[in-house]
């Protein structure tokens, strides 16, 4: 039995020209490839935006055949202490690069690394300089101390746009002859919130299921409630009709089985549609926060979604 490749691996970018929506960044990093030069760099940004692979095509037009020797990818989250410094990336940074002038050291998910280990990386950086290059990719630039940061050419990679994943989309259903309905299209935009990686995963999980994909089919696999019933579930709160949005709250548990994570965040991108002042925004907007902040306390998630719909239908 043939076991089915990632789309993820299978359509990621292999040079900096495939790279979707990241036209700026991508200009810095050529002018590096075209200086064969490079400084210290941190990518920052959310899951799924494309800094490994910016990392891997940056690599890969440097180094062209000899690029794997040059590169090592390390996950900080899985080697975390002192000693992954000490031992592993200093003996790579310590020999000669292949057919080019430096090596990089790629360091995945930087901020995970521990205090320690952060104080020794930057020494390493500095003794290591000339013979290896080090790209730092985290989710929250914060975490990294000040000397690491101040060492580094900084990149802030924000959530793609719809225009870019559209287009990876349209690619990938014309490789794999599917057909993609406007509806369905929109969802996986929906559902990605920016996620590259999880519009693709959704669109190949939808892919094993039929090859027509619409809007139903894609919520029912990202297990995610429409907006529209989301919305309208609000709506019936505010007009003061808890019951109704009550057993609408119900059929939503039971239709998706989404956590109460799921809907407070949904519910939270709905209020921003809804066609009412601005200043109950704010205050639907607060009351949501407060729930979520008692959601990650511990507290019921049945109660606490349906005491937020309580407080929606006094406001």
């Amino acid at each position: 039995m043939k076991i089915e490749e990632p789309w993820t691996e299978k359509y990621r970018p292999k040079t900096l020209d495939e790279i979707l929506g990241r036209d700026y960044i991508v200009a810095r990093l050529k002018s590096y490839v075209q200086n064969r030069s490079m400084p210290h760099m941190l990518f920052a940004g959310p899951a799924g935006v494309g800094k490994t692979t910016s990392a891997l095509c940056l690599a890969q037009d440097l180094f062209g055949e000899y690029w794997y020797q040059n590169f090592q990818e390390t996950n900080a989250s899985d080697e975390r202490g002192i000693n992954v410094v000490r031992e592993k990336i200093k003996n790579f940074a310590r020999t000669k690069a292949i057919g080019g002038d430096f090596k990089i050291i790629f360091l995945d998910e930087a901020d995970a690394l521990t205090s320690d280990a952060q104080n020794a990386l930057r020494r390493t950086m500095e003794i290591f300089a000339r013979s290896c290059r080090f790209i730092l990719s985290c989710n929250y630039s914060s975490k990294i101390i000040g000397p690491i940061q101040s060492r580094c050419a900084v990149f802030r990679f924000g959530p793609l746009d719809e225009k870019a994943i559209l287009k990876m989309i349209d690619r990938i259903s014309k490789n794999e002859t599917l057909t993609l309905t406007k509806s369905g299209k929109k969802a996986i935009v929906y559902v990605s919130e920016g996620d590259m990686r999880k519009a693709v995963n959704t669109l190949q999980a939808a892919a094993f299921l039929e090859k027509e994909i619409d809007e139903e089919l894609i919520y029912q696999v990202a297990t995610k409630a429409k907006p529209v019933e989301i919305k309208e579930m609000i709506i019936l709160a505010l007009n003061g009709e808890f019951l109704k949005a009550r057993n609408k709250l119900d059929t939503l548990l039971l239709k998706y089985g989404l956590s109460g994570e799921d809907i407070l965040r949904q519910i939270h991108r709905e209020i921003f549609t809804l066609d009412i002042d601005e200043e109950k925004k704010i205050k639907l907007v607060d009351v949501t926060g407060e729930h979520d902040f008692r959601l990650v306390e511990g507290s019921n998630e049945r109660i606490q979604i349906e005491a937020l719909l309580a407080k929606f239908a006094v406001i």
